[in-house]
């Protein structure tokens, strides 16, 4: 381990990204593990350099107020402890710690370096992921969004050819995706790619499930099938390579915080999982996350491409999936980029897509009465996709948009514009 290394103890707080994110920003590597941690546990992380007790309003987890194990005050690693009154530290804050007694305690009380930057971190994790893998092989889900594009890379430079990159047509990828995936991975970079087309057996498993996590979920396990079929099919597959990035497994629950929703690659796994996991990414934010894709030297338009979630256009058709309004995403989220592209908003927006509901409006066109579907855009800003703000899309671009929509694609009539940041509501709508 190259990096200096504080650790923040999950003691009910809502603000431990936040610390995270600040301590980084100091130059100095932060992870935040469960308040229960180990002793032991502690000392395998190396170079933990101070520990932050971080309480907060969900103290309180079936009716027991949780606490950290008392053996870690005997460790000699200084702490800080805030807003966790059972805590033995001498240095004790109320609140949020401001710049500089967070600046004090990194440096001054822990004597940490600043010496947290992309090529240290990467550096780390390809040692890691060879001790880990060693000399055995390692099966990537390849959707082809930023998260799996910039694990593969990793993984190449780690283990080089025993990676096997898999990518599955599930039937909800957006238009053209996985051609184009085909096209940059197998053409252009020469990955080792196996195709699946398994778009009728998911539509097939997700035919009448409207229950959103019921969905992710029967996405997840599907996945995790199809790959340990293909790895039946060859030699040496021991582990399984996934994107997962830190506001995965925050959104998807910790033991002081209740689950905003599963993702198909934290909450989606099946029990019985044949596979250990390689998450080389799962203590990045977002923005990281495109930092280190850069370092590895893929390209921009690959690194800043749109984030697509793992279960794909599935959670963007609301409701029950239907092959008509599956299509009328598929088509109106092509249109939707493609006018953005034009404008120059691929480059300022964030994450921009469209939903379709499950229910009809009334409507007119060729002077009747139809009974359609509505399209629903969203934009959105952010930087760790923890908090979102709406895009002010100009007025012209949207009335082009919906011209668009609404003469081209079948079964809708009506084009609206999500005005809702996160929170309360979440980037996706499912």
């Amino acid at each position: 381990m190259k990096q200096d290394l504080i650790v923040i103890l999950d003691l009910g707080s809502t603000k431990n990204t936040i610390i995270a994110r600040a301590i980084r920003d100091l130059g100095v590597y932060s992870e935040i593990h469960p308040h229960d941690i180990t002793a032991e546990e502690l000392k395998a992380l190396k170079n933990v350099k101070g520990i932050v007790l971080n309480g907060g309003e969900n103290r309180i987890v079936d009716g027991q107020e949780v606490e950290v194990r008392p053996e870690l005050y005997d460790m000699g690693i200084p702490m800080l402890s805030i807003d966790y009154p059972q805590s033995k530290c001498a240095k004790q804050l109320n609140s949020l710690p401001d710049e500089d007694a967070l600046k004090n305690f990194v440096f001054e009380e822990c004597k940490a370096e600043a010496n947290w930057n992309m090529k240290n971190f990467i550096e780390d994790q390809v040692e890691l992921i060879r001790q880990q893998v060693g000399d055995r092989k390692v099966l990537l889900a390849l959707s082809g969004g930023v998260d799996s594009s910039v694990v593969a890379a990793m993984l190449i430079k780690a283990i080089g050819q025993q990676l096997v990159c898999v990518h599955v047509n599930h039937g909800l990828m957006r238009k053209n995706e996985s051609e184009n995936v085909v096209k940059v991975f197998r053409d252009e970079l020469h990955a080792n790619l196996i195709y699946v087309d398994a778009s009728e057996r998911f539509l097939g498993k997700l035919e009448n499930v409207a229950d959103p996590e019921q969905k992710r979920k029967i996405i997840g396990g599907e996945f995790i099938r199809v790959f340990e079929e293909e790895a039946r099919k060859l030699e040496g597959i021991d582990f399984l390579g996934q994107g997962t990035i830190y506001p995965d497994i925050i959104e998807s629950g910790t033991k002081t915080a209740k689950m905003v929703k599963s993702h198909h690659n934290v909450g989606g796994l099946p029990e019985d999982l044949k596979f250990e996991l390689v998450e080389p990414l799962k203590q990045l934010f977002k923005d990281e996350v495109r930092a280190c894709g850069v370092e590895l030297g893929l390209p921009h338009d690959m690194v800043y491409r749109q984030p697509f979630p793992g279960p794909g256009l599935g959670v963007r058709c609301l409701g029950a999936i239907t092959r008509d309004r599956l299509e009328a995403v598929r088509e109106s989220d092509a249109i939707l980029r493609e006018e953005f592209a034009k404008a120059g908003l691929d480059k300022k927006v964030w994450q921009y897509f469209t939903v379709v509901p499950d229910f009809k409006s009334v409507g007119m066109k060729n002077n009747a009465r139809v009974f359609e579907y509505m399209v629903i855009i969203r934009a959105i800003n952010t930087v760790d996709a923890m908090t979102a703000s709406i895009e002010k899309v100009d007025w012209d671009v949207l009335e082009r948009i919906t011209k668009r929509i609404l003469a081209e694609v079948e079964n809708v009539n009506r084009v609206c514009y999500d005005m809702s940041p996160k929170p309360p509501a979440t980037i996706e709508f499912e």
